[in-house]
């Protein structure tokens, strides 16, 4: 995602920080063998890359002498030659280094089920027993990934365009895996990560209430699951890319909270809506958490009132920012940053700005303006712009860097749009969203549908914007079946739509198209 919209997505991993939804302390490791079984054949080299709290803290690669002949068509493969295994180290003199690297960290492989095998076997024939729960990110990318029907790590590499210098090599594969990982971070979730996380590595006990044919009913695609209780009461409603492993991932037995615990032993019935896509159940599932409160959701709503930034010069020629409410129906204007649900929202965050680019409190509104050096400038957290010691160019610069992220995107378009959301179930299943200047018009079935409710697809002879649509990225979200209604602005639904509709990748992977539409005249 572009930098420019950090100020809407906080909890995004930076570009070298794994999810939060991963295990905090992992090893990636991949292993090379001489064949296929672990029973009697031998590994050749192990790589492995250790992960804390999301960080890379080391990695390691050592070539293993097997002890036996190395076949032809592993050499082939690997690249791996008799010569450069002939001085190596026997796994028997490596295997304490190694399990200290592994021991007390979830093991992640790709296909874990081989890699463990011949560890686990290794080992004991070190005289140490091995034992663990590996992560496969094989499961991982099956169930993250629905659309995809291979998930071996060449097509993985294929997916996401990596370059990986020595392909079946321990080590680079490991890296590989990180970068899917690391790719994977920045499409989902937290909580969609852990899910899938979650499920991968142990089956939760189901709620008392709760029948096995409830989950069993679950499809493993995408879309909005809601849970009830034996009243009918609605207590959540949620969303995933893989239904099944996300509803299975809250029956866990380390809750997060007493709520988690509360809600799971009162569940009784589950229902389900299925979508193409993760792009329409984020919608469908902020829409449905507005319209129907369900017990134990965050509660979301619609904001009827926004904040941002206002910059203005003063007149000694200083940039000074204000917090003001925001009129949506306005013009794009380039001295508004930003959108906040709440004052407070918008303050505290200027205060962090504050720290981080220097700023004068008393140049921000924070603290009242008397032409006197601040009691900032004591602690050097202001250079002296309250009182005309730092230029003005040099304090307006860091204004000026510190707002750029906050700017917003204005509609890129002279006409309404319409985004089709393919399915790959089929035709029949595809779905188009209808959207105006950032707000949600409604959703239809067809292109037919949409000339039924007043409106116009244009082709690209049409529209100078036609021919070159689906290489660009926009829009935004609010209610469904409102067509006929006046449709407000949606902030989180805007959220939404940027975050899909501004990256190549997440609309390609969410098979989302972009066309023209306008309304008929009557």
């Amino acid at each position: 995602m572009s930098s420019q919209f950090n100020w809407i997505d906080q909890d995004l991993p930076s570009a070298a920080h794994l999810s939060s939804g991963f295990p905090e302390f992992m090893v990636l490791l991949d292993c090379e063998t001489t064949g296929g079984n672990a029973n009697y054949h031998r590994i050749i080299e192990v790589g492995l890359i250790v992960i804390e709290h999301g960080e890379v803290i080391e990695e390691w690669q050592s070539f293993i002498n097997p002890n036996t002949i190395l076949p032809e068509s592993i050499q082939r493969l690997t690249g791996i030659t008799p010569g450069m295994l002939r001085d190596a180290p026997k796994f028997s003199a490596v295997s304490e280094c190694l399990l200290s690297k592994i021991e007390g960290r979830t093991l992640v492989a790709h296909n874990a089920r081989f890699d463990y095998s011949f560890l686990k076997n290794e080992f004991e024939r070190a005289g140490i027993n091995f034992r663990a729960k590996p992560l496969c990110s094989v499961k991982f990318s099956r169930n993250l990934y629905p659309q995809f029907k291979r998930h071996g790590l060449s097509e993985i590499i294929k997916r996401f365009g990596f370059s990986i210098q020595n392909r079946h090599r321990a080590l680079d594969d490991a890296k590989t895996i990180y970068d899917f990982f690391l790719r994977s971070s920045q499409i989902f979730s937290n909580d969609e990560i852990l899910a899938t996380c979650k499920t991968a590595l142990k089956l939760p006990a189901l709620p008392a209430l709760l029948d096995i044919k409830e989950i069993e009913k679950l499809p493993a695609r995408a879309g909005v699951y809601y849970f009830y209780d034996q009243n009918s009461v609605l207590l959540y409603i949620g969303k995933s890319v893989h239904l099944r492993n996300r509803v299975m991932s809250h029956f866990s037995s380390d809750h997060k909270n007493s709520k988690d615990l509360q809600m799971s032993s009162k569940i009784t019935r589950i229902e389900f809506e299925l979508t193409p896509s993760d792009f329409g159940a984020q919608i469908r599932e902020s829409n449905q958490i507005k319209l129907l409160n369900p017990l134990y959701n965050r509660r979301l709503r619609k904001v009827k009132k926004l904040f941002q930034y206002r910059s203005g010069l003063d007149d000694r020629g200083y940039l000074r920012l204000q917090i003001e409410t925001v009129e949506m129906e306005a013009t794009h204007d380039e001295s508004h940053f930003g959108l906040f649900r709440s004052r407070r929202q918008a303050a505290k965050q200027m205060l962090k700005l504050a720290d981080q680019y220097f700023l004068c409190h008393q140049m921000l509104g924070i603290e009242a303006f008397d032409n006197k050096l601040c009691f900032r400038s004591q602690l050097k957290k202001c250079f002296g712009g309250c009182c005309g010691i730092e230029p003005a160019e040099t304090y307006n610069e860091r204004v000026t860097g510190a707002i750029k992220n906050y700017q917003r995107k204005q509609w890129l378009f002279s006409h309404a749009v319409v985004i089709e959301e393919a399915s790959c179930e089929g035709p029949g299943e595809s779905v188009w969203h209808m959207v105006d200047h950032w707000r949600y018009l409604g959703q239809v079935r067809s292109l037919e549908d949409i000339h039924d409710l007043g409106y116009t697809v244009l082709r690209p002879e049409k529209s100078n914007r036609g021919a070159i649509l689906n290489d660009h990225i926009i829009t935004q979200v609010g209610n469904e079946d409102c067509l006929e209604q006046e449709v407000r602005f949606d902030f989180d639904i805007y959220c939404i739509l940027v975050r899909f509709l501004l990256s190549k990748e997440k609309m390609a992977l969410n098979r989302l198209k972009i066309w023209p539409i306008e309304k008929l005249c009557s």
